[in-house]
């Protein structure tokens, strides 16, 4: 698989939450950058401590939160640039947004993930502190 296909199918195993697939395309030193201030804004290194990052978000949007759309997958080298939306409900409020997923692929494994969020402050007040 090239670096698109590899992106298309992390995005697919994401949506219909497919734990085998994330396991075989997620390296287990991958760094995860989670943008903002809130309780799981900063940087994970490795898959044992974004699982569990992964599962509160699960559990704090009660399985609501959800990459909604995937548009353009834009590569560069080891880098994908994925152009989404995502939306969930949380804490009382109601989120939906654009976004950028980038990810680096080497290997055929995902080694690091950033995020980018079209209103950090909307989702910041989302996930709470």
């Amino acid at each position: 698989m090239n670096t698109i296909d590899i992106a298309k199918a992390y995005i697919k195993a994401v949506q219909t939450n497919d734990q085998a697939t994330l396991g075989s395309l997620i390296s287990p030193d991958v760094i995860w950058h989670q943008p903002g201030k809130n309780r799981f804004s900063g940087t994970h290194r490795g898959m044992a401590a974004v699982g569990p990052m992964l599962g509160a978000m699960v559990e704090v949007s009660k399985g609501t939160f959800a990459i909604t759309r995937a548009d353009h997958y834009m590569a560069n080298g080891d880098w994908v640039a994925i152009t989404i939306e995502f939306a969930g409900e949380a804490n009382g409020l109601t989120m939906e947004q654009a976004g950028v997923d980038l990810i680096r692929i080497e290997g055929g494994k995902i080694v690091e993930v950033k995020l980018f969020s079209s209103d950090q402050a909307q989702e910041d007040a989302f996930w709470g502190q």
